[in-house]
């Protein structure tokens, strides 16, 4: 069993910045696995934003997000982040993390294969 915890959402004016943390625990964790970010605005169906390899040397965004958002790890504290850079009115929405059991990040580019996911974390631009 994996429990992923999202932090750092909150309301920030359009141009803004925010960090989303996810910490991952449980017994079955293991730094070996893949771990990314979705979210879901009102309305619409989850979609993937970020993703990134247990090394960190692979990292996947979505074409929405390319150039505004960085996503990183420390393997140390089991954690994940999402750096939010020119935060848009369209990027509101609940932040969701997930992990997949594999060392490979492209299941989850395709939004296949996701074991895990947190309870989500949300994010407010305002015009």
């Amino acid at each position: 069993q994996v429990q992923l915890v999202e932090s750092g959402g909150g309301l920030v004016q359009a141009g803004g910045s925010l960090r989303l943390s996810c910490a991952a625990s449980g017994p079955s964790f293991s730094t070996y696995f893949t771990l990314g970010w979705f979210r879901q605005a009102p309305g619409k169906e989850r979609e993937f934003v970020a993703a990134i390899s247990w090394s960190g040397s692979s990292t996947a965004y979505a074409d929405s997000v390319k150039g505004r958002f960085t996503i990183s790890r420390d393997n140390a504290k089991s954690t994940v982040y999402l750096q939010m850079n020119s935060l848009k009115p369209e990027d509101t929405a609940v932040y969701y993390c997930a992990l997949d059991r594999t060392s490979t990040i492209a299941p989850m580019t395709q939004g296949v294969g996701m074991d895990y996911w947190g309870k989500g974390t949300l994010v407010t631009v305002s015009a």
